[in-house]
């Protein structure tokens, strides 16, 4: 297989079928006493502190750090787990009044179902072409499942956008991808940066003239190429705890001018065009 032959089994094996080893950035909220103020009260009673919204940072790492010991397992009981449920409805006040206008606080509860510990491993904000505030963001679950007698880990990812309401930084949107370890790494080319490029933007658009040296920062990849069209490109990639890489944003940039973001859509704009010159 075209993958296995760039590396050897070992690296292959280690990146592709590892959980991560990151340390959680979920670490505040660490008393009793804190979760005991909402220990009696329904999520329409709770009004969260201000500080705890004060910037959309700390809107992120506190709502994730309610959530750490947040379970609703719902099958396999081995006594109370964490602060049980009470997490949930002091989560739910992170979020903006219209995104709870789009989902209910029992839809909400239940979008946990089978999660028993939530650990936050990747946060970081991403540049929006609609100058929106938006983060990326990991985490590894502790789940369990129906018939199973232990628990397994899961991992997902997303992006998250906050918007600013009277007392601080809510939660306005919020998607969730659960992550492929078996399937992804054994077929095709779209979870690795490099491969993605060279296929979208080379393959199917002609658009490479020369690759430049990728630069990794941690988990984040910026992947640069020099345009046949005299522009220079760059993509910024975000590798997975399954060693995908996921694209985050994209810049061009013309001779000495700023660096702009773009928003180029490869399978549309160039695969249509290929897709048409055949068919005529």
């Amino acid at each position: 297989m075209q993958k296995r032959n760039k590396m050897d089994i070992t690296s292959y094996n280690q990146k592709y079928f590892r959980p991560s080893c990151l340390k959680a950035l979920n670490i505040r909220m660490d008393s009793s006493e804190f979760y005991s103020l909402f220990s009696e009260t329904t999520h329409e009673e709770i009004k969260l502190p201000p500080e705890l919204t004060r910037t959309p940072e700390d809107t992120l790492l506190n709502y994730f750090s309610v959530l750490r010991e947040a379970e609703n397992m719902g099958g396999r009981s081995c006594g109370t787990v964490g602060q049980a449920r009470t997490p949930f409805p002091i989560a739910y006040n992170f979020l903006s009044k219209e995104y709870q206008n789009k989902l209910s606080y029992e839809d909400y509860f239940h979008s946990f179902a089978g999660i028993g510990h939530t650990s936050l491993l990747k946060l970081l904000r991403v540049p929006d072409i609609k100058s929106a505030i938006k983060f990326f963001y990991e985490i590894e679950t502790i789940e369990g499942f129906k018939g199973k007698r232990a628990e397994y880990f899961g991992y997902s990812y997303g992006w998250i956008e906050l918007v600013y309401e009277k007392d601080g930084f809510r939660i306005s949107a919020l998607t969730k991808i659960e992550e492929d370890f078996l399937c992804a790494p054994y077929h095709g080319w779209d979870h690795d940066g490099e491969d993605i490029i060279g296929v979208k933007y080379g393959s199917w658009c002609k658009l490479i003239e020369q690759m430049y040296p990728t630069v990794k920062n941690g988990y984040v990849k910026n992947i640069y190429f020099r345009g046949n069209d005299g522009a220079d490109y760059c993509f910024i990639f975000i590798t997975l705890t399954n060693g995908t890489d996921v694209e985050m944003a994209q810049f061009r940039k013309v001779r000495n001018e700023n660096w702009k973001q773009v928003n180029m859509k490869p399978e549309e704009e160039c695969l249509t065009e290929q897709r048409m010159f055949m068919d005529g």
